[in-house]
């Protein structure tokens, strides 16, 4: 009988609605387990034991899954390299100093960064860049983003996967721009507009939509539930243990959609 890989993760962000959510996941899950976790919120019951900062944390782990604020990833990090532990990053709104310190890591550790872990973005993502390499010379290309009513940062980590992935495929990439007020907007050729929408429950709305002369193409993608992103983080983390250092995202686990 094959014998049962047994994973232990370290979950940050715990108490968060994501880390919820991780932990629903993993319930019915015997080949992963969450040992330990961290937040800087009180847990009043945890299966696990939950630390407030990550250097508190004395147990043993395979790999980290973050779903916690952008402040802390920095520390993460450090953690991750110390203990020679991969990560998952799940966290969005990530600074240019916190991506400098990922890419770093990835040189001694495994990292796996998204800013988005379901596949059907990914397969969004990869229609968009389709669509925009046929499309360049004569549509507009516009993206709006919803979400939540408690969502921190925008535009969202997905939006600007969405806008770097059709940057890459353009000859002239578009310059990006964030919503419109004023009235001197009109709209410039070499630009890329991303809408932030942030309103009750949403869970996550992408749509890019291409405009030509009297006609619309939109490509859409409805997140229903914040477990296919959870799914998506258990999925990396299983992948990201077997590897060598580097930096991963979820092209590495489905192949080029």
């Amino acid at each position: 009988m094959k014998e049962v890989i047994q994973i232990r993760i370290l979950l940050t962000g715990a108490n968060g609605a994501m880390g919820h959510n991780v932990i629903d996941v993993l319930k019915e899950n015997s080949t992963i387990e969450i040992v330990a976790g961290v937040d800087r919120h009180p847990v009043v019951s945890s299966p696990f034991p939950v630390f407030e900062t990550v250097a508190d944390c004395n147990i043993p782990v395979d790999c980290i899954i973050d779903f916690s604020h952008y402040s802390v990833v920095p520390s993460l990090i450090e953690y991750a390299i110390m203990h020679k532990t991969p990560i998952v990053i799940c966290t969005t709104g990530l600074t240019q100093e916190t991506e400098t310190l990922i890419q770093e890591a990835a040189k001694t550790i495994p990292v796996f960064k998204s800013g988005n872990m379901s596949l059907g973005i990914n397969l969004l993502i990869a229609l968009a860049k389709k669509a925009s390499a046929l499309l360049e010379d004569d549509f507009d290309i516009e993206i709006i983003e919803k979400h939540h009513n408690k969502k921190v940062d925008a535009p969202s980590g997905t939006a600007k996967m969405i806008a770097d992935g059709i940057n890459d495929v353009l000859k002239t990439p578009k310059t990006l721009t964030y919503g419109r007020y004023g009235n001197e907007t009109k709209r410039t050729v070499n630009e890329m507009t991303i809408h932030a929408v942030r309103g009750g429950t949403i869970v996550g709305d992408h749509d890019v939509i291409f405009a030509g002369i009297d006609e619309v193409i939109t490509i859409s993608h409805n997140a229903q539930s914040k477990k296919v992103f959870a799914k998506g983080a258990v999925n990396a983390a299983q992948f990201l243990v077997t590897q060598s250092p580097g930096l991963y995202d979820m092209t590495h686990i489905f192949g080029n959609l």
